[in-house]
């Protein structure tokens, strides 16, 4: 089966991953200003993107413009895909097609590991995208395994657009933040985005393009 028809508990079974909640994963992690265009293309885009209600609308005039942000605000040294098939291992259902994927450049296809981040779009229920987000983390944390990146975690984040909420993988253990970050504030969302990408002034790992 794809990655979207995992549910969180079929990912605990067949997976053996332990799960737990955090009150917040990112303490202290600064968050850079938005850009003038960041800010403007959200004002702009949330009420129509609201009044679609559906996932395409939410994942292009919301959540494209912060990816879109993210790359450059790395100076361009992450590759940030949309719409990508992650096509791991088929005998285990790790197949499918991922929202948003970030890892090392050059900005091609296919993906090359390390993967750092998946971010998948629903509705309205975040916590019914928790079991297709995980497995494609466990996608990218196999990916990476093979590849001998190093990297110890893979994170993750399902998104309405307007909320977005993020996961954490390392080993067999995956942790889920229950803070929900707004698109109101835009700096919290790429502050966390740049720092479990290794960017910032508080990196959480090397990033993708270190040596």
């Amino acid at each position: 089966m794809p990655y979207s028809q995992f549910t969180l508990a079929a990912v605990r079974r067949d997976f053996g991953l332990t799960v737990g909640t955090s009150t917040d994963l990112f303490p202290a992690i600064p968050s850079p200003p938005p850009t003038d265009l960041l800010s403007a293309t959200l004002a702009r885009n949330l009420p129509l993107a609201l009044a679609q209600n559906n996932e395409k609308a939410r994942s292009e005039l919301l959540i494209a413009p912060v990816m879109a942000e993210l790359w450059s605000l790395s100076d361009y040294r992450l590759a940030v895909f949309s719409g990508v098939e992650l096509n791991v291992d088929a005998a285990r259902s790790l197949t499918g097609v991922c929202d948003f994927v970030v890892a090392r450049p050059p900005q091609v296809e296919p993906v090359g590991p390390p993967i750092v981040v998946v971010v998948e779009a629903k509705k309205e229920d975040i916590p019914s995208g928790y079991g297709q987000c995980a497995a494609e983390m466990i996608a990218a944390q196999e990916l990476n395994r093979r590849a001998a990146t190093g990297q110890e975690a893979v994170y993750g984040c399902v998104s309405t657009g307007s909320e977005w909420r993020f996961l954490r993988l390392a080993a067999a253990q995956l942790d889920i933040d229950i803070r929900v970050y707004l698109i109101s504030d835009p700096a919290r969302i790429l502050g966390i985005l740049l720092a479990v990408c290794g960017f910032g002034p508080t990196p959480l790992h090397p990033r993708p393009d270190a040596k």
